[in-house]
């Protein structure tokens, strides 16, 4: 199992999420969040699995929800880079290496 760190800048990524899907219906950004916590689990376990998409980042695609999660791995640690919608500019995760 692998360590997870995370970036300070996610969490503005999670929360503006968060608050547009709780915009939509209420118990939305819940249900985002849940899955999220679902990814960050599988991510820790076998974070090889997924696919290397810029020199060592690789991303997780959310189940259900239109968003990557984008890391690299450092030895037993995973740093969690962006969380970010895979409509959005996605080079933006790139000033946070």
């Amino acid at each position: 199992m692998h360590e997870l760190v995370f970036k300070p800048e996610i969490y503005g990524d999670i929360k503006t999420a968060y608050d547009w899907y709780e915009s939509q219906r209420v118990g939305l950004g819940e249900d985002f969040l849940l899955t999220l916590e679902a990814s960050y689990a599988n991510i820790a376990r076998t974070p090889e699995q997924y696919q290397d998409i810029y020199k060592s980042v690789r991303r997780k695609l959310v189940r259900r929800f239109p968003y990557g999660i984008f890391f690299v791995v450092k030895g037993n640690s995973v740093v969690v880079l962006a969380v970010l919608h895979t409509k959005r500019d996605q080079k933006s995760w790139k000033k946070r290496l």
